[in-house]
């Protein structure tokens, strides 16, 4: 299991645009992937999960990934909060 954290810089929060980049970038990989906003997990290749958590700017948030290729499923999100300016 690998989590990472992050701080929401994006004015908007997670709108449904980013969500839409976060749910394309973690579907391909066969790990199992959540994202955590105040104690509520939801699966993070679920839009309306994502959409759900309604998470603003200044939002700590933390994702969590268990399987065979949790790295780089972290690692593509990564990529996707840089490049959204989600954070940094």
């Amino acid at each position: 299991m690998i989590e990472k954290s992050y701080t929401i810089i994006d004015e908007t929060g997670i709108h449904a645009r980013p969500s839409t980049a976060l749910v394309r970038a973690a579907s391909p990989f066969t790990s199992d992937v959540k994202i955590e906003y105040k104690g509520k997990q939801v699966n993070l290749k679920s839009i309306m999960g994502v959409m759900s958590l309604g998470i603003p700017k200044g939002a700590s948030v933390k994702v969590i990934a268990t399987g065979d290729d949790e790295s780089q499923v972290i690692a593509s999100i990564d990529e996707v909060m840089k490049s959204e300016g989600l954070a940094n």
